[in-house]
């Protein structure tokens, strides 16, 4: 296993759509290894932040543990709630968004089993954050322009 370097706000990979994973391979599995290992800097992580353009997630689902998803579609959504995100990918960059309180979630496993599951709070949080990453949305494209505008500026020069 390998920690994988995080790709940050500006590269390419991370604006693209990620292409489905055909099949789970052993190459695929080492790629849910490494990004497990990776992603503990955070709550979840996306295979375009480790420049992997594939629909793979990976969120740890505090009761559940590590929850590794394959080519995930929210299918369901209910409620909102408002809370503060950040993004391995935007470091030192955090802000409230909102986001549907409950999510269903249909996927594959590791094994590359259907499973659907549906997940509250944090992890129904963690869940469409990086689901967005796999549609090229980054958490700053869910908030207002100007406070994006704010925040994207602070980052500008942290990176000075």
């Amino acid at each position: 296993m390998a920690i994988l370097e995080i790709n940050e706000y500006g590269e390419p990979v991370l604006r693209e759509k990620a292409l489905p994973v055909k099949e789970v391979t052993p190459e695929i599995l080492n790629i849910i290894k490494d990004m497990a290992e990776t992603m503990y800097a955070g709550v979840g992580l996306a295979a375009p932040q480790v420049g992997v353009s594939k629909r793979i997630i990976l969120v740890d689902g505090e009761e559940d543990g590590l929850i590794v998803l394959i080519n995930p579609m929210i299918i369901k959504s209910e409620g909102e709630a408002v809370a503060e995100e950040g993004c391995l990918s935007i470091p030192g960059i955090y802000s409230q968004v909102k986001r549907a309180s409950k999510v269903t979630v249909k996927a594959l496993n590791e094994n590359g089993d259907p499973i659907e599951i549906t997940k509250e709070a944090l992890t129904a949080r963690a869940l469409q954050h990086e689901i967005d990453h796999l549609d090229g949305i980054l958490f700053v494209d869910r908030i207002g322009r100007m406070e994006r505008q704010i925040l994207l500026n602070k980052l500008k020069k942290k990176k000075q």
